[in-house]
C-alpha cells in the first residue's frame, strides 16, 4: 500500500485501495544524476549549526544544505517558497499534472528558472536506493508516515528530519517552520507564513458565507459504501477549513481518536453525520449521484440536502488536500469557491 496516499486521498472501503492509498508513480531511475542544487536566497546569520527536534529525537545540521531530498508532502513547496531547489522529490500520480508534479510548484520551479528534481517513487515503500543516489546531505519528511525503522535507515544517507509529533499530522506552518530551520532561513519562512496566513484572511472576506459552518471531509467509496471514511480535526484538510473560518462537525469532533489523522464509521450511522457541507473523492463526476441515491450514505444530513462537494483526481483537489504556501492561492482560487457553492 503506497503510504503517500494516506495524505493524499483517502477515502474509505475499497476506494482505500487507490485514493487512501493514492500513490506516486517512479520517476526515470537514470535522470538520479542529472539535478543540480539551486537557491536564490541566502542564509540568516548564525543559522548553523541547528538543532531540529522530531518524532525520532533531535537531528543537528552543522551547515548548509546543499542536496536536498524529500519524501514529506509539504516539504517540496516549502522549500521552493524559501527559494532552494531540492534535487530530489516524490512524484504525483494522484492529483497531479502530466510532469507528476502540480502547477503550482512548476511555476515556482519556472520563475526561480531551475531545473526540476529527480523523481522517485514511494509505492512499495522509502524509495532508500534511489535516494541514495543522488548523495543527499539532508532528508525532508516533516509531514510523512515513516518508521523509526526508515528513519534509521535514511540516517545512515543523511541528516533526516522527521515529523514533530504523530505520523500525518503535520500543519503547513509546522512543516514551514521546520524547513526553514533546516536550511537557514527561518526569517524567510517568517515572511513566507505570514503572506501565506494573509491570503487566507482575505479568502475569509470574500467567502463570508463560510464563516461558521460546519463541514465533514469524507472518504466514499462508489465500491463499497457500507462504511464512512472521515478526517479528523488533526488532519491537515480539516485544519485549513478551519482556518478560513469553517468548523468541524461535533459528530466528526466525538469521533476522531486523538493521534489519529482519519476514521471510519458504519454507513447505517449516516443519518448522525450532521453538518452543513460534506466533502469527499470521487473517482468521476456522477459519482456523486451514487452518493446521493445510496439508501444509507444519501441519508448524511448535508448530502440529503443538496450540500455535497465532490472533488476528482485532480490539482483542485490536491490543493485543498496538502496546503502549503504554493497550494493554498491556487486552492482559494479552484478549491474553496466549490465549497462556497455547495454550500449555497
Amino acid at each position: 500500500m503506497p503510504r503517500r496516499s494516506l495524505t493524499l486521498a483517502a477515502v474509505g472501503a475499497a476506494l482505500a485501495a487507490s485514493s487512501l492509498l493514492a500513490g506516486c508513480s517512479t520517476g526515470p531511475a537514470d535522470e538520479v544524476s542529472a539535478s543540480e542544487p539551486s537557491t536564490s536566497s541566502s542564509v540568516d546569520a548564525d543559522a548553523f549549526p541547528v538543532t531540529i527536534h522530531h518524532a525520532f529525537g533531535d537531528t543537528t545540521i552543522d551547515q548548509e544544505p546543499t542536496r536536498i531530498v524529500t519524501i514529506g508532502t509539504q516539504d517540496p513547496d516549502n522549500l521552493l517558497a524559501l527559494g532552494v531547489v531540492p534535487v530530489g522529490v516524490l512524484t504525483i500520480s494522484w492529483g497531479g499534472n502530466a510532469n507528476g508534479s502540480t502547477p503550482w510548484f512548476d511555476d515556482k520551479l519556472a520563475e526561480m528558472g531551475a531545473t526540476a528534481p529527480t523523481q522517485y517513487s514511494d509505492a512499495d515503500g522509502i524509495p532508500v536506493d534511489d535516494i541514495a543516489k543522488l548523495s543527499p546531505d539532508l532528508i525532508l519528511a516533516t509531514n510523512s508516515g515513516i518508521t523509526k525503522q526508515e528513519y534509521d535507515k535514511l540516517s545512515k544517507i543523511a541528516n533526516v528530519v522527521a515529523y514533530p509529533g504523530d505520523a500525518w499530522t503535520t500543519t503547513w506552518q509546522q512543516s514551514l517552520e521546520m524547513d526553514g530551520q533546516a536550511v537557514g532561513r527561518e526569517t524567510l519562512a517568517t515572511q513566507v507564513e505570514e503572506q501565506t496566513q494573509q491570503a487566507i484572511d482575505d479568502a475569509k472576506t470574500t467567502y463570508p458565507e463560510l464563516a461558521g459552518k460546519t463541514f465533514i471531509w469524507g472518504a466514499l467509496s462508489t465500491a463499497d459504501l457500507s462504511s464512512i471514511s472521515f478526517y479528523t480535526p488533526a488532519d491537515a484538510r480539516p485544519l485549513f477549513l478551519t482556518e478560513l473560518g469553517m468548523e468541524n462537525a461535533p459528530i466528526i469532533e466525538k469521533l476522531s481518536k486523538e493521534g489519529q489523522f482519519y476514521g471510519t464509521v458504519s454507513a447505517e450511522r449516516a443519518a448522525d453525520l450532521t453538518s452543513d457541507v460534506f466533502l469527499s473523492y470521487a473517482e468521476k463526476d456522477s459519482d456523486a449521484t451514487t452518493y446521493t441515491d445510496d439508501p444509507l450514505v444519501g441519508q448524511i444530513p448535508a448530502i440529503k440536502a443538496g450540500h455535497l462537494a465532490t472533488f476528482l483526481a485532480d490539482p483542485v483537489a490536491l490543493s485543498g488536500t496538502i496546503p502549503t504556501p504554493l497550494s493554498i492561492p491556487y486552492a482559494i482560487a479552484h478549491f474553496v469557491p466549490k465549497i462556497a457553492a455547495a454550500l449555497q
